[in-house]
C-alpha cells in the first residue's frame, strides 16, 4: 500500500504543477505534508476502498497555528480527491474542518494580463479574455453554450443552477465570432472531440498563456482581477455581487477589502512624507 501511495504522491505532484501550474514553493509544501502525514495517518484498507484516518496525525499537529492545520489537511484532502479522481475509491476519517480567517484573494494587474494577451494564441486569448470580461468561474467557462452567448449579453449557469446575465464587450463579441467562424462547435463555445472541453485542458491554456511572460495564474485570479477592477473603478457592491453569482454580498465584500489595501499600498508609495522618519 505504502509503495503504491508513494506513487501515487509523485504523479500527484506532477499534475499540480504541470495542469494547476502551481509554484515550486506551494509543491514544496504540499510534498512535505503529504510526507508527513503518511507516517502519521491511520491507512487501512476494506474491500476495494481505502481508508485515511486522519485522527492521530491531527493529534500530532495539534499544537499548531489554525491556519498551518488547514494548509496541512487541505493537501491530503487535494490528494484524496486526485486518487478518487483517478480509479481509487479513498474515504477520509476525522475530517472536520479548521476555521480560519479568510485572506484577500490575489488578483492579476490589467498591464499583465494585456502583455500575456499579446503573446497568446487564437483560442487562449478569448479564454483568458473570457474570464477576465465575464468574471466567470472555470466550471462556467467550459459550460458556455452557443446558444448563452447574444450580441450584447451572455447567459450563465452558475452554483445552484443560477443563470445570471452579464454584459458582453463588443470587442469580446468579435473575438467570439471570430473564433467560431474556423471552427465547427455543436453546443458548447469550447469543444473537444464533440465535448465540451476538460477543466484541466482550460486550466492548463490559462497557465501556459501566464507562463510566457514569467507568471503563475490560474482561472480563478482572472475572477478575482474582475472584481477588483470592477469595484476599484466605483462600481456598486451590489451590482459586481450579482455578475459574480454570489449569494450573499458578504463573499464580494472580500474584494472592497482588497481594494482598500491596494489603495493604502498605492499612497505609502506615493505620497512624499510617508517612509519619512520621524
Amino acid at each position: 500500500m505504502k509503495k503504491l501511495l508513494e506513487t501515487k504522491r509523485k504523479e500527484f505532484l506532477k499534475y499540480l504543477e504541470d495542469i494547476r501550474g502551481y509554484s515550486d514553493l506551494t509543491l514544496k509544501s504540499y510534498d512535505e505534508s503529504l510526507h508527513e502525514a503518511f507516517v502519521h495517518v491511520e491507512i487501512v484498507q476494506k474491500d476495494k476502498t481505502i481508508i485515511f484516518n486522519l485522527m492521530p496525525y491531527r493529534i500530532k499537529i495539534a499544537d499548531l497555528n489554525a491556519k498551518t492545520i488547514s494548509k496541512k489537511l487541505s493537501a491530503i484532502r487535494s490528494f484524496v480527491e486526485y486518487l478518487n479522481d483517478n480509479s481509487m475509491s479513498v474515504v477520509l476519517k476525522a475530517d472536520d474542518s479548521v476555521k480560519v480567517a479568510k485572506t484577500l484573494p490575489k488578483p492579476i494587474s490589467h498591464q499583465h494580463i494585456l502583455e500575456a494577451l499579446s503573446h497568446s494564441e487564437e483560442e487562449e486569448k478569448l479564454i483568458v479574455t473570457l474570464l477576465y470580461t465575464l468574471g466567470l468561474r472555470i466550471s462556467e467557462l467550459i459550460s458556455l453554450k452557443l446558444e448563452d452567448v447574444k450580441d450584447e449579453w451572455v447567459r450563465v449557469l452558475g452554483k445552484g443552477n443560477k443563470h445570471r446575465d452579464i454584459p458582453l464587450l463588443s470587442s469580446t463579441k468579435e473575438l467570439i465570432d471570430d473564433y467560431l467562424s474556423t471552427r465547427t462547435q455543436k453546443k458548447f463555445i469550447f469543444e473537444k472531440n464533440g465535448e465540451k472541453l476538460s477543466e484541466n485542458s482550460l486550466r492548463y491554456i490559462v497557465t501556459k498563456v501566464f507562463r510566457r511572460v514569467g507568471l503563475k495564474v490560474s482561472p480563478h485570479q482572472l475572477r478575482h482581477s474582475y472584481a477588483t477592477e470592477l469595484l476599484n473603478a466605483n462600481a456598486p457592491i451590489s451590482d459586481v455581487s450579482e455578475l459574480l453569482g454570489h449569494s450573499s454580498m458578504a463573499t464580494t465584500q472580500i474584494y472592497t477589502k482588497l481594494g482598500s489595501a491596494l489603495k493604502q499600498q498605492n499612497y505609502n508609495s506615493a505620497h512624499p512624507l510617508c517612509g519619512v522618519s520621524k
